[in-house]
């Protein structure tokens, strides 16, 4: 029984991909698919020496364009600075 059920989730998580992979391409078409931005090696530079004057994250985040986690990822990726 148990087994059923877990072959029933396996293709509905699959159907659920399809569909979204669907919907994906459809927006890209549209011209309406857009990613989540990043910070290039450049900004992340200049978003280091913001935080080391003392600009709250939120703050340069804001002057990036991007979300808080987006600024911290991007910093974390790159090498570690003071939090």
């Amino acid at each position: 029984m148990l087994g059923i059920l877990a072959a029933f989730a396996e293709f509905e998580r699959r159907r659920i991909k399809e569909r979204q992979a669907e919907g994906i391409a459809l927006a890209k078409a549209r011209g309406k698919y857009v990613q989540a931005p990043k910070l290039s090696d450049t900004d992340v530079e200049q978003a280091r020496v913001m935080i080391e004057m003392g600009i709250p994250k939120a703050e340069v985040a804001r002057a990036f364009g991007v979300s808080r986690q987006t600024l911290y990822t991007s910093i974390a990726r790159r090498g570690s600075t003071h939090q």
